[in-house]
């Protein structure tokens, strides 16, 4: 062997040598259809498909758009035939059903840096079966302009939107029809108990403009100045204010903090994609995308913080977001279906009764003010109790046999519903239709004594 041909070896073996040393750090060897069924919006699915497809260039990613309680519906019903790689939503106690149903794989995360909770709330499964990517709060959003020219102050505080000048002004999703809005719901129910809870809802309900198809509807309705306010997601309000809207957002005392969550699906035909998707997610690179001003998610690693821009939440060093409810997933699993048909039978669907009834009370303790009527003050607070009245106890709506009556999802009030849970709706809507016509003619009565 002559030195030119010893020499080339010797180059060739270092190159070898050099490529399987780099072979256990390169991007696994991924490939085919990855598909995510999904309740989020435009602006985040398509900018992490477009990143992670340009990081993998051999996957094409179809995000398969439904609701959240839709999106539970149809892995339900496909698991036989599972065509699904991944489900990705916000609302843990929808991953907590789907685990329940034995649809959800384990995966073993290798990203280092994320740690064990954020506020109090654990971010991984305990048990593996989904992972946390990013925070979510809870709160109110409102347009600074439509403010300014009805002359209507900031909120800061749930108690604010049951305020009279309120009325009209707000909207909302229902929980029934958005996941991020059940936690709402259900956020507020744990951190007021269940009776107080309720009628918290119902009071801020009454100043409701709308309920809103999709809860997209909501940032939307704020954004274009629909209405005034909004009762949302945190990044709803966040992304909206980083987009140039004239938006503020503010996290109320009593809101929580979990994870937004993301699990493979049992039996996915693309197992592989869908690993390297959710490393892809914690990632240094997919942690930063959250900081977009297209989506405003808060990132469960607290070094992207550092790149976020000023003001910006990290509920890593600011302990006072969403401590004030240490939210019990149990709890909200178990009543999950109950409180739907609950918001949906006393709210959605008697909205005009329930916004009438409450501008009704609202006239009469304004008429009450600085006045001495004790009849008159006996008859709203009679028109109160019955509003605040709620069907169903909370032990009974805890219930598993109980919550398996409501199987059927009302997409609007003329929804056919069968069965037992058409039976139970009927009896509560009966109620709340007769509590709410008493309350306004108490009210109208008391009025008319001041």
């Amino acid at each position: 062997m002559n030195n030119y041909t010893s020499a080339f070896a010797r180059v060739a073996s270092l190159a070898l040598a050099l490529s399987l040393l780099a072979a256990p750090l390169s991007l696994p060897a991924v490939d085919g259809t990855l598909t995510i069924v999904t309740s989020y919006p435009k602006d985040t699915t398509g900018t992490f498909k477009k990143a992670f497809e340009k990081k993998y260039p051999n996957v094409k990613v179809e995000m398969l758009k439904k609701k959240t309680t839709a999106g539970i519906k149809y892995l339900q019903e496909t698991a036989g035939s599972n065509t699904s790689d991944m489900f990705w939503a916000s609302a843990p106690d929808a991953f907590e059903v789907l685990k329940g149903d034995d649809l959800l794989a384990k995966y073993q995360v290798k990203v280092k840096g994320i740690p064990e909770k954020v506020g109090a709330f654990p971010i991984n499964d305990p048990d593996g079966y989904y992972k946390g990517f990013a925070a979510s709060g809870y709160g109110i959003m409102w347009n600074t302009r439509y403010l300014k020219a009805k002359k209507l102050p900031a909120p800061a505080e749930w108690v604010d939107l049951k305020k009279p000048v309120y009325h009209g002004h707000v909207g909302m999703s229902a929980p029934s029809r958005s996941g991020t809005t059940h936690l709402t719901v259900e956020t507020l129910l744990q951190g007021e108990g269940w009776e107080k809870g309720w009628a918290e809802w119902k009071a801020m309900a009454g100043n409701f403009k709308t309920v809103t198809e999709r809860s997209f509807g909501v940032p939307d309705g704020v954004n274009s100045g629909q209405f005034g306010v909004g009762i949302v997601i945190d990044f709803f309000g966040l992304s909206s204010k980083a987009s140039g809207f004239p938006v503020e957002y503010v996290y109320p005392t009593v809101t929580t903090l979990v994870p937004a969550n993301i699990a493979l699906v049992k039996n996915g035909p693309n197992p592989e994609a869908a690993g390297a998707f959710i490393e892809y997610l914690l990632s240094t690179e997919g942690q930063e995308l959250l900081l977009d001003p297209k989506i405003r998610r808060l990132p469960v690693n607290p070094e992207t913080y550092a790149k976020a821009p000023a003001g910006f939440p990290n509920p890593f060093k600011d302990s006072s977001i969403g401590s004030a409810v240490k939210f019990d997933l149990g709890l909200s699993k178990g009543r999950y279906n109950v409180i739907n048909s609950l918001f949906d039978v006393m709210i959605t669907y008697r909205l005009d009764d329930l916004r009438d009834t409450t501008k009704a009370i609202q006239d009469a303790e304004a008429a009450m003010a600085g006045k001495s009527n004790a009849q008159a003050a006996d008859l709203i607070a009679q028109a109160k109790a019955l509003v605040n009245e709620v069907p169903v106890d909370e032990a009974t709506a805890s219930k598993k046999e109980f919550n398996a009556i409501f199987k059927k999802k009302r997409k609007k009030a003329t929804t056919k519903v069968t069965g037992r849970q058409a039976e139970v709706e009927q009896e509560w809507d009966a109620m709340v239709k007769a509590n709410y016509a008493k309350a306004k003619s108490l009210a109208e009565k008391a009025k008319s004594m001041l």
